[in-house]
């Protein structure tokens, strides 16, 4: 005879939420200083192509969170826009962590829905970082993704980047860039953009 199930125990909802504004929540982690420009809340638009699919154009939403640890949280969803900029189409997403590995250097693990999971090591200089895959993993059923390039900056509050890929044959090729206006400070407050 099994003994029955003991009551289910259902808790809060989870306590230690992510935060983008800095006012609010865990005091930042000393190791994030050099990403700290970063953490908010990001929209723009890009560009997009590569030399098997259609120039497209693109619009997204970025945002860089943390919730006290020597991490940051990195949440990127996107959407495909007609030339009048509106939405026709979801696009790409990803999720993933940045990692600080001390003053200069970063760790960067990013996980797309089509299949593959990259890890990035780069640099951290001043308002920039450049990324390049040190691993690329893929499912089965995923394009044959084999190496990325990534390199962000912000300047005059405007979050820049260029992604070049190798995918499919092709070598590091340009494939997507966009320019990003923070719509959320670090600090909470909603800027005009929003």
């Amino acid at each position: 005879m099994t003994e029955p199930l003991p009551p289910l125990i259902v808790p809060g909802s989870y306590p230690f939420e992510e935060t983008t504004d800095l006012r609010q929540g865990p005091d930042l982690h000393p190791a994030l200083l050099g990403l700290l420009p970063y953490i908010g809340v990001w929209r723009g638009i890009g560009k997009g192509g590569y030399p098997n699919i259609e120039d497209f154009d693109y619009a997204q939403e970025v945002r860089f969170s943390h919730d006290g640890r020597p991490f940051l949280h990195y949440e990127s969803r996107s959407w495909r826009i007609d030339a009048d900029g509106n939405a026709t189409s979801p696009a790409a997403r990803e999720i993933g962590w940045w990692r600080p590995k001390g003053r200069d250097d970063v760790e960067v693990l990013l996980a797309h829905p089509t299949g593959f999971v990259e890890l990035y090591v780069g640099s951290i200089e001043g308002m920039k970082v450049e990324l390049s895959t040190d691993m690329v993993a893929r499912t089965e059923t995923a394009k044959e993704v084999t190496a990325n390039h990534r390199l962000y900056g912000i300047v005059e509050d405007t979050l820049l980047y260029a992604v070049d890929m190798a995918a499919e044959g092709h070598p590091l090729t340009p494939h997507l860039s966009a320019r990003l206006a923070r719509i959320r400070h670090a600090a909470g407050s909603e800027s005009e953009n929003s």
